[in-house]
């Protein structure tokens, strides 16, 4: 029989008890991760119903949409949409679910689906591009410059709270 590890550690360090082995002490039965019949560890729950999908999913890879959406803008359903809600992709049915409940920004839409900002805006893009939302005018004036009496007011109920 070929000798154990403890064996062959034993003869090259002399069998000084100053050194120590580097094996893990042998255990009588099998660990709990070699055991083929142990329980599998216990699945922890799902933090409000995250989706297990991964972002890039959603969006098939793409970071730009033809819509270039600011964090405020508002979006809802369109008529359209809601007559055809059940042949939505999966993805946009969870946008135009969340949206058949009230109007919401492209912030609220990302934090309540937990989807990052840049995939929230894709979606919504393309959402707008088919019909199946409604992109609704920003308090942003001409230019893309942002309106100074908007970021006041955002000021204003950043410091209330």
């Amino acid at each position: 029989m070929p000798p154990t590890p403890d064996e062959l550690e034993a003869r090259r360090t002399g069998d000084r008890p100053d050194r120590p082995t580097p094996y893990p002490a042998q255990n009588s039965g099998p660990s709990p991760a070699h055991d083929p019949v142990a329980a599998p560890p216990p699945v922890p729950p799902s933090a409000g119903g995250a989706s297990f999908v991964r972002p890039y999913a959603w969006t098939r890879g793409r970071t730009k949409s033809g819509y270039e959406l600011a964090v405020e803008t508002l979006v809802s359903v369109s008529n359209r949409a809601r007559s055809q809600l059940e042949r939505l992709p999966m993805e946009h049915r969870s946008v135009a679910d969340l949206l058949l409940e009230q109007t919401r920004s492209v912030a609220e839409v990302a934090a309540l689906l937990s989807l990052p900002l840049g995939v929230a805006r894709v979606l919504l893009g393309d959402m707008a591009s088919n019909g199946t939302v409604t992109v609704h005018q920003t308090a942003s004036t001409p230019g893309n410059a942002p309106d100074l009496a908007l970021m006041e007011r955002v000021l204003s109920g950043l410091r209330r709270l």
